[in-house]
């Protein structure tokens, strides 16, 4: 079963990469973190065109 080895080791390498591998750009946190960060911020606010 080769293939679930491959499966589950890119599922592992997907959640580290939205999960755990930081972002310098963003304060060093995790792309996830910051992605809830800015829909709290500005989520909620309707842009104009």
């Amino acid at each position: 079963m080769l293939l679930r080895g491959v499966e589950y080791a890119t599922l592992e390498w997907v959640d580290w990469y939205n999960h755990r591998r930081l972002l310098a750009l963003v304060g060093n946190v995790p792309p996830a973190e910051a992605e809830a960060r800015y829909h709290a911020n500005f989520g909620g606010q309707i842009m104009a065109a």
